[in-house]
């Protein structure tokens, strides 16, 4: 009598990195959720790794780079450490990387955080606004940084000097958020348009304008970055914009499905197009 042996299916094994609130993030869900539709569709499993942000020691044990069990592994986000790839690289273990942009010869999936960013505050500039302020991101991601460069580059571009008072961190998170909105909008030479490098803190900053009677967009404009559908319960609705979060996710899966089966050609590169939303948030200056 013969035992026949299952060929076990297709597994990968998505890796996050942990903040605050994540299972309610836009973000994370979005990704998860292209994953997970290209994953069904292509009868691969998903393993979700959620990991410790600020010790990457743990990210890849030595069970997540045996072959026997992991088929290929798609970083959800490095914070930085091209050291966590390159170890990947180094075991042989099929890899995708998503929302970085690397000069290295490495696969990658992402958004030109920058160029993005750009946008919208040429959008406050065209609207009359000067005095623009940053509500920036967590600067150990390639995100965060970017979305700073592009701000900072977007006002030199127009010959528009930045106060470093104007300049403030709530590193895609609610708490961070509200305090730089307090700083903000306690400055005596107030901005009379702020930037925030995502919709979550967009919102906490247009909250705390309301406690203290400062109305968005008549005293004060507000741009965001993400799109996120907490946007529909928002007592205005955000100018911002739109990042495909979801197919980031499926394409992750899909090349990685291709690079293990030898089919994609290396490193894959692939840059995805943001879209500028206009909405209710900015109002023009009167010349």
């Amino acid at each position: 009598m013969t035992t026949q042996i299952r060929k076990r299916k297709k597994t990968f094994v998505l890796i996050i990195p942990r903040f605050e609130d994540i299972l309610n993030s836009f973000y994370a869900g979005e990704i998860i959720r292209g994953a997970c539709l290209a994953a069904s569709r292509l009868k691969t499993d998903i393993l979700i790794h959620i990991t410790d942000r600020s010790d990457h020691r743990g990210w890849l044990d030595s069970s997540l780079l045996d072959r026997n069990f992991v088929d290929g592994i798609i970083f959800a986000d490095i914070d930085n450490d091209v050291g966590i790839v390159k170890k990947a690289v180094a075991q042989e273990m099929p890899y995708v990387l998503l929302n970085n942009v690397l000069n290295f010869p490495m696969n990658w999936i992402a958004v030109d955080n920058k160029k993005a960013t750009i946008q919208l505050v040429d959008h406050l500039i065209k609207a009359g606004h000067k005095k623009i302020a940053t509500i920036a991101g967590e600067l150990t991601t390639q995100a965060g940084q970017l979305r700073l460069e592009g701000f900072k580059e977007a006002l030199a571009e127009n010959g528009i000097t930045v106060p470093k008072s104007y300049i403030t961190f709530g590193d895609f998170l609610r708490t961070p958020a509200r305090k730089a909105a307090e700083q903000l909008l306690a400055l005596e030479d107030r901005p009379t348009a702020i930037f925030a490098a995502s919709d979550v803190m967009a919102m906490e900053l247009i909250d705390v304008a309301k406690s203290k009677n400062i109305q968005v967009p008549d005293d004060l404009s507000v741009i965001g970055f993400d799109d996120n559908p907490l946007n529909r319960t928002s007592p205005v609705k955000l100018t911002t914009v739109a990042q495909p979060l979801n197919e980031m996710g499926r394409l992750g899966v899909e090349n990685l499905h291709l690079i293990c089966s030898g089919r994609a050609k290396l490193p894959v590169k692939v840059l995805l197009p943001t879209k500028l939303i206009k909405r209710a948030s900015v109002k023009a200056l009167e010349p």
